[in-house]
């Protein structure tokens, strides 16, 4: 069995020309570039058991010859596929299962009288083994398309293999790239888009969890997962507003950028540098982005239609409809943007060039400093909010948030009480923010034609702000009941 490190990079048909051509690879070439036609028969049961099991089961005829290759297990980080691999060349198109005994692979209990072709790749792969930075690195360009009856998937993507070296160059080589041509990481592999040209059921892939965390693991070992699986969270909140760019996954995003940002504040106290301030601008700039579409969407799903009842909106609704599609359209731009795969790879060479050796701090003992920094925020802020305040009342809900994102990040079940209290008072103050951006986007949709509305529905959102502000001391109150019972020494209930 061997493990593949490879990175995956989704490029235009004319791009990959116009990098074929360019010197900056010939100039780090090990040997001559090779075109290599690669047809490759994926297998799976009709009821898709292999994929179910996170395995890939192929035939690919190279030249003359056909390998038979297993993949499955691993794990993909910042972009980065790692899998195991169990590969062996086979005397003719048909599966051997002697073949994939003798290398160590074994299928799911029962499946092999089940097997049956489900969709082919067929490519031409342009190959150059390259040196970078020190490391080995075959470059692999592909071009064709995936199919799966009478449907067809174009495809063009590079495959950057890391052959010796450290996986952070992988990454160092895409960014370089990407000063060349326009490219964007590929978190999707061919079989799984084989699987969706087979299967219009065929799932979609799933949001990345963070892992559970061990606060007895040393920081230098946790830290960099729960960053990686919260980085693997924004990629894939990103590409689901990209591909329906509703107001949830706008949300969703949101919530995945702050987690993440939290996670970047806290790797501060243990690894300093000008790469976080750089992912922290970045992320910041995002999320501002992200959150005028969002002011958008709340004030039209929200604040609109819970006035209907009131006032008359219609052209109030009209004009923030064509609003919302402008940010939209800005929002799916920087989406998209070259600026965010720069981000992105940034993020992944940092996470595969973090320190290992052994750390004497664990985990419970490290986040025990960040924990009590966020209670007396939380407190300090929660006083000065009894003004009831805008601006105080804000700066409390960023501090509930804060406070609350770290705890969940932990996953101690023993404080889900000030969890769910941080919960309610986020919610709460959320929708006061809500009716002052209210206000902000009205001020930017005055005309003397909606003059009347508008006044009309500021009176209606002082109306419900007011309703809010008179329960906050009875809110806070019972927040400080739940901050009292809860410890920042972190399992000490």
């Amino acid at each position: 069995m061997s493990i593949e490190t490879e990175l995956k990079l989704r490029i235009t048909p004319e791009d990959m020309r116009r990098l074929k051509r360019h010197p900056f690879l010939r100039s780090l070439s090990l040997q001559r570039a090779y075109n290599q036609p690669l047809y490759s028969i994926y297998y799976d049961t009709p009821t898709l058991t292999l994929i179910q099991h996170k395995m890939a089961l192929r035939l690919r005829r190279v030249g003359k010859q056909w390998i038979q290759t297993l993949k499955g297990g691993g794990k993909i980080s910042g972009g980065l596929h790692q899998r195991n691999e169990w590969e062996a060349p086979v005397p003719s198109e048909a599966l051997d299962f002697e073949v994939l005994k003798a290398t160590g692979g074994q299928l799911p209990k029962g499946v092999k009288p089940h097997l049956q072709a489900v969709f082919v790749t067929d490519f031409t792969r342009h190959t150059r083994l390259i040196d970078f930075e020190g490391a080995q690195i075959e470059l692999g360009m592909d071009s064709g398309e995936i199919r799966a009856g009478k449907k067809r998937h174009p495809l063009s993507e590079i495959e950057l293999e890391l052959k010796s070296g450290t996986p952070d160059k992988l990454f160092k080589l895409a960014q370089a790239l990407l000063e060349i041509v326009p490219l964007q990481i590929e978190t999707t592999n061919k079989a799984e888009y084989g699987y969706r040209l087979f299967s219009p059921a065929f799932p979609l892939a799933k949001k990345p969890h963070l892992p559970t965390l061990d606060l007895n693991q040393a920081v230098n070992t946790t830290l960099p997962e729960l960053i990686s699986a919260s980085f693997a969270q924004v990629q894939f909140q990103v590409a689901a507003v990209l591909a329906e760019g509703d107001e949830e996954a706008i949300h969703q995003t949101r919530v995945s950028l702050r987690r993440l940002r939290v996670l970047f504040g806290v790797a501060k106290q243990w690894r300093t540098g000008p790469d976080s301030e750089y992912f922290n601008q970045q992320f910041k700039l995002l999320h501002a982005i992200l959150g005028k579409l969002r002011e958008w969407d709340v004030f039209i799903n929200q604040t609109l239609v819970a006035a209907v009842k009131h006032i008359d909106v219609t052209t109030l609704l009209k004009a923030s409809e064509q609003e919302r599609k402008s940010q939209s359209i800005l929002a799916r731009q920087h989406l998209s943007s070259i600026e965010i795969q720069r981000t992105y790879l940034a993020v992944g060479s940092w996470l595969h060039q973090l320190p290992t050796e052994t750390e004497s701090d664990s985990m419970r003992h490290f986040l025990r400093h960040t924990l009590k920094k966020q209670l007396k925020c939380v407190v300090s802020s929660g006083e000065k909010a009894a003004s009831q305040n805008e601006h105080d009342l804000h700066a409390l809900r960023i501090a509930c948030k804060k406070l609350r994102y770290t705890l969940e990040i932990i996953g101690i079940a023993q404080h889900a009480s000030l969890v769910k209290a941080l919960s309610n008072m986020q919610e709460r103050l959320g929708r006061l923010n809500d009716l002052s951006v209210a206000h902000r986007l009205l001020d930017s949709l005055q005309t003397r034609s909606r003059s009347t509305a508008i006044r009309q529905l500021r009176n209606v959102i002082e109306q419900d702000r007011a309703q809010i502000v008179a329960k906050f001391d009875g809110d806070w109150k019972l927040m400080r009941r739940a901050l009292r019972k809860f410890s920042p020494e972190i399992g000490e209930g």
